[in-house]
């Protein structure tokens, strides 16, 4: 029986997560959920799964939740996430709560010695040393649960780690793949909400239009799979069939394929090291006869060319990048920036940033807060 928490039940990958645990009901159980502040539907998870613990990261959102829920043992704020990504009965603990708050209870998680189904990339964008090291020591399992690096996890089971000589992420490109600069110019919200295949929350469905969620999962697959960001290649696939490939020593390239649906790698990660049948209908190659692939445009697209930079350049250049892209998406997001502006600005904070050495949780914070606060002057410049 897998007895799971999962951090950031609201979202995307959690409500696909609660999906999964109703087809399979009889070998999976809800112990603790836990999200930011959207109470409505944490309420609506509480009454049908009926979980021992939740914790609302937002201190007001959890008042309100207790005051709906009497008899519930509601937790507030980081400890709270951390309450339940420790949770006593929990032995596989869902991380998939957006941004870099995921790392505490992802750390939480490891350090308690649960397994971890890791969709918080930013954990490993902005600690991946020091994660990987905490999961080398626990002797947990750390499962990926983007459909990316499921994909690669996939393809390396049974192999000789020795014998990989390269992993190919794929992109779908996002909505402006096809776009000129006076089309990327004119950008609204609006449009780059608009993913074309996949449904997810603002903040990654705007990386995803700059590629800056492909550069994150570079950075991503760095730590995983213990390569070099050099041996790491993106090619834009638009139909999102092929999640991600691998090539080995003697040429020959693995590719993971299946409907663009996050219930497949939730479920893999979930089951592992058993397969169980999905409660999606077989795909049908008559229907999706055409496979694309092409290069990435990095003129167009800098936010991936930015992410590769970061990771070679190391230290705390990879968490500074990624805490400046989630205050400049957030500026985005509200008006106040240009996409194109999102890169631009980015790339402007990254080349006057000190580089310091990580060896801590507090470094890492520190680092964080730094990123955030000249985010935000360099907003007010533009604004």
């Amino acid at each position: 029986m897998k007895r799971l928490a999962i951090i950031g039940s609201t979202g995307s990958i959690g409500t696909t997560t609660l999906n999964v645990a109703r087809h399979l009901a009889e070998e999976i159980s809800i112990e603790a959920i836990a999200a930011h502040s959207n109470i409505v539907l944490l309420e609506k998870q509480a009454r049908e799964f009926h979980p021992k613990l939740i914790a609302v990261f937002d201190p007001d959102a959890a008042l309100k939740l207790q005051k709906r829920l009497p008899k519930a043992e509601i937790v507030a704020g980081m400890e709270g996430l951390k309450a339940v990504a420790s949770f006593s009965s929990a032995n596989f603990v869902i991380s998939a709560i957006s941004g870099a708050i995921g790392l505490e209870p992802t750390m939480a998680a490891i350090l308690a010695g649960k397994d971890v189904g890791l969709a918080n990339k930013e954990a490993l964008i902005t600690g991946g040393a020091l994660v990987t090291a905490a999961v080398r020591t626990s002797g947990i399992k750390l499962m990926p649960i983007d459909s990316e690096h499921s994909a690669i996890f996939q393809c390396l089971e049974g192999e000789n780690r020795n014998s990989l000589s390269r992993i190919i992420l794929t992109a779908s490109g996002g909505p402006f793949r096809n776009f000129n600069e006076e089309q990327l110019a004119a950008i609204t919200v609006a449009d780059a909400l608009k993913h074309p295949t996949w449904n997810m929350g603002a903040k990654i469905t705007i990386d995803c239009s700059t590629l800056m969620n492909k550069g994150l999962e570079m950075i991503e697959a760095r730590w995983l799979f213990d390569i070099d960001p050099e041996n790491i290649d993106v090619v834009i696939h638009p139909q999102s069939i092929i999640h991600s490939m691998v090539e080995f020593i003697d040429g020959s390239i693995i590719a993971q394929m299946s409907k663009p649906s996050m219930a497949v790698p939730i479920q893999y990660a979930i089951t592992h090291p058993e397969r169980v049948h999905s409660f999606h209908p077989p795909f049908d190659f008559k229907k999706m006869s055409t496979l694309e692939l092409s290069p990435p445009n990095l003129e167009k697209f800098p936010c991936l060319r930015l992410a590769y930079e970061a990771i070679k350049i190391g230290g705390s250049m990879p968490c500074f990048m990624n805490a400046v892209n989630e205050e400049l998406v957030g500026e985005f997001i509200k008006g106040r920036l240009s996409w194109q502006g999102i890169a631009a600005g980015v790339e402007d904070l990254m080349s006057s940033h000190q580089i310091m050495q990580i060896s801590s949780l507090e470094e890492i914070f520190a680092i964080d807060a730094i990123a955030r606060r000249e985010a935000a002057d360099f907003c007010q410049t533009k604004v």
